[in-house]
């Protein structure tokens, strides 16, 4: 873009790491850097092609993050520390939701960029996907897995809301094109702040078993309308009843009944639970984690 968020950061005062994925800008953004004495850092490559799954040597634009992170001068802090580093951008349109569930198997793995600690995002975000990371239960077509795995796993700030105009020019001239949502509304942008949770990683959820947590979720959710005691017999778990009552859930409860932090409590008494072993998730969580990849 014509880089409005790096000048706001720039005038703010702040020292900037500039990540540009068109070779066609570098060098007017290396003249800028050479002005400012020190405080732009500018870096040929793609925040959203970090860590890419192919082998072999990682070409330009895309990047491995622990490289990045080296050139920044940025080292790994424990996960319970303040955020090491803040990054802004706009999340492409033609793979919004691909994105944040990439971003979210990072966070929950601590993999990628969250190896470093507790990374914050500012990015933008369409309205739609904005209202279904905010979503509440019982919101129809808004509330789904990704909304209750994004509200466990970070806390979520709308910064602003700038409307589709401000962005969008003749589309032969590379502009963006507005998605269209027949659900839920979508006439802004939003800049919102994802910054994770500082005890994600309390209780029985932890970096190794997160894939599982997340499959749960997934399954639990795939049919909004079901019945929990439904969905926990459907994995032979025939003590699910009694385990909704310790946990003062009801029984007929549907799956988008449910808030956030009851699916981390129900996911932690499993975890503790003599009648569930993971073993039997395990050829299914993996084949959802390379279906999303």
């Amino acid at each position: 873009g014509p880089g409005v968020l790096t000048r706001t950061l720039l005038n703010a005062g702040v020292r900037v790491v500039a990540l540009e994925s068109n070779s066609a800008f570098l060098p007017n953004l290396q003249s800028l850097e050479n002005s400012l004495d020190g405080q732009l850092k500018v870096i040929y490559g793609d925040f959203f092609r970090l860590d890419p799954w192919a082998t072999g040597t990682v070409k330009p634009p895309a990047l491995c993050s622990d490289k990045l992170f080296e050139s920044m001068g940025v080292a790994a802090v424990p996960w319970r520390a303040d955020v090491p580093v803040k990054i802004f951008g706009i999340l492409p349109q033609r793979k919004e939701r691909n994105t944040l569930w990439r971003l979210l198997f990072a966070l929950y793995e601590c993999s990628s960029i969250y190896r470093y600690g507790r990374v914050e995002l500012n990015i933008f975000i369409s309205e739609k996907e904005y209202k279904v990371l905010t979503a509440r239960p019982g919101e129809v077509g808004a509330y789904q897995a990704l909304t209750v795995l994004w509200q466990v796993g970070c806390e979520i700030q709308l910064l602003h809301m700038e409307p589709w105009s401000s962005f969008v020019t003749n589309l032969k001239n590379g502009g963006l094109a507005v998605p269209k949502s027949t659900r839920l509304p979508n006439d802004h942008l939003c800049l919102v702040r994802l910054t994770p949770q500082q005890n994600l990683f309390t209780g029985g959820l932890k970096p190794t078993n997160s894939s599982t947590f997340i499959f749960m979720v997934k399954q639990c959710l795939a049919k909004p309308k079901s019945r929990l005691t439904d969905r926990l017999n459907s994995w032979s778990l025939d003590s699910g009843g009694k385990l909704l009552r310790e946990l003062e859930i009801p029984k007929d409860a549907q799956a988008r009944d449910l808030y956030p932090e009851d699916y981390r409590r129900l996911f932690e008494s499993l975890q503790n639970s003599s009648m569930f072993t993971e073993t039997w998730f395990h050829d299914d969580v993996l084949e959802s984690i390379r279906n999303i990849n």
